[in-house]
């Protein structure tokens, strides 16, 4: 379904002679038609509140399912709080419609905002194909006066190296409209929340009319603070800081976990006590680093660089060895009890993280892929997602995996369900009669495996 313009004239905020209070009315009423190009996991959302904000948003994207969906008021993200029930809403009311006609919207739309996937190459550089594509859309029905968002996150001079040429290509000057990075800083699980104002909004413009234009619209957003920074390209460094800083955390904490036999002590125990000091926050060590975040932004900030910058690269390195441990680990518990090569191992939890239905850059695949290398056969168990990633594992389910033959168990991410499961189904009976377990590497301190005959090894634990 494609958006129609409004009835009323349509109007422009950048360089605008009107006062910011009319610019305000003008975007509460409609009159600034906004379009959202990708309808993935954040720009619905943010979408969504654009629409209950401003009641004329048109959601761009290049699925035609996804779009039929949208335009009948399904949304694709259950696991999101609040978004099926508000895209009903304002669908049923025409304050959001939805289309695969990019340019269409780009034409109706005074504001644009880009929301499309940014990741590495094989090479881990940045790969801004998605980005660079929908900026040429935009560029078609680019009026002047327009104002263009981009909240996709993209490496430092992305917005004036970039997004601007492709935008000024033709007859168009930088000065005729607006261009500003207002980065996204949305959890999956909660981004109605975030968007809404769970945190200062952080925005900066190619110029001086750009960030004030993006902290007017913002500020009609969002209910928190909107902190304004002197460029966009300040505004993305704020959007990769805050990446790498929580990679850097977690390198340090999994770097601990890593010598607990070493140290002779509990280290998550030793963590809780230290974080009690106001100024120390170490995070909690695990499996390692998945998402569509972290595991990225360490590359797009260093896109460019030519100095070393160690520690985030070491950071980077740390948490990508992870798995490896994992692996490693679990293959010393195996090896106790005969040949590793020909055992079968029971992944648990393949998403990314726990409740969220996504595993783009999982520790699970790498776990699967280098127990594959050593001969092992893996069986992969995921209630939440519908399907498997490209991975070398049989699927199986919550509710068979128990009557599986398994020689070792790996938990890499903690689904809820997992703490439900009868563990003891694993358990067998020894020549002499007493109960035999299975080793089974926690990798995120969820298990409690006491009453079992199994060998248990917990990240920052150790064997128990």
């Amino acid at each position: 379904m494609t958006t129609n313009a409004p009835s009323t004239e349509t109007v422009g905020l950048y360089g605008a002679d009107s006062s910011p209070d009319e610019q305000r009315a003008a975007l509460r009423e409609g009159r600034a038609p906004v379009a959202v190009y990708g309808m993935g996991k954040i720009g619905l959302p943010l979408a969504l509140v654009y629409g209950e904000t401003t009641g004329a948003v048109t959601g761009v994207d290049v699925d035609p399912e996804r779009v039929a969906a949208l335009a009948d008021g399904n949304s694709p993200f259950d696991h999101e709080p609040g978004v099926s029930g508000l895209l009903s809403e304002l669908v049923a009311d025409g304050r959001f419609t939805s289309t695969t006609d990019g340019e269409a919207a780009a034409a109706t739309a005074r504001v644009h905002v880009i929301v499309v996937p940014t990741v590495i190459d094989g090479d881990d550089d940045p790969d801004l194909g998605a980005l660079e594509a929908v900026t040429e859309t935009v560029r078609s029905g680019l009026d002047p006066g327009d104002a263009v968002f981009v909240e996709s996150t993209v490496p430092p001079g992305t917005c004036a190296e970039v997004i601007q040429p492709i935008l000024t290509a033709g007859d168009r000057e930088s000065g005729e409209f607006g261009l500003a990075h207002t980065p996204e800083r949305t959890a999956s699980g909660r981004a109605l929340r975030d968007i809404r104002g769970s945190y200062p909004k952080v925005v900066g413009g190619v110029d001086a009319e750009s960030g004030r234009v993006a902290a007017l619209v913002y500020d009609e957003v969002s209910d928190n603070e909107v902190v304004r920074t002197d460029s966009a390209r300040t505004a993305a460094c704020v959007k990769l800081f805050e990446g790498v800083y929580r990679d850097v955390n977690i390198a340090l904490a999994n770097e601990l976990a890593t010598l607990t036999d070493a140290f002779g002590v509990d280290v998550i125990e030793a963590i809780e006590a230290a974080n009690t000091q106001p100024y120390c926050d170490i995070l909690t060590p695990g499996a390692g680093v998945g998402g569509h975040c972290i595991p990225y932004y360490p590359y797009f900030l260093l896109d460019g660089v030519a100095d070393p910058a160690p520690l985030i690269r070491t950071a980077r390195s740390v948490n990508e060895l992870m798995p490896g441990f994992v692996v490693e680990t679990l293959v010393d518990g195996l090896a106790t009890d005969g040949p590793v090569e020909g055992a079968t191992v029971a992944l648990f939890g393949v998403a990314y993280r726990a409740g969220v239905p996504e595993a783009r850059a999982s520790p699970a695949i790498d776990v699967a892929h280098r127990l594959d290398r050593l001969g092992v056969t893996v069986l992969a168990v995921d209630p939440i997602l519908d399907e498997l990633p490209e991975m070398p594992a049989e699927r199986v389910g919550v509710d068979e995996i128990t009557e599986r033959d398994v020689d070792a168990a790996a938990l890499v991410t903690a689904h809820e369900e997992f703490g439900h499961l009868d563990w003891r189904a694993f358990e067998c009976e020894g020549p002499d009669g007493s109960r035999r377990g299975i080793t089974v590497v926690d990798g995120r301190q969820a298990l409690d495996l006491s009453e079992t005959a199994h060998s248990v090894y917990t990240v920052g634990r150790g064997w128990h």
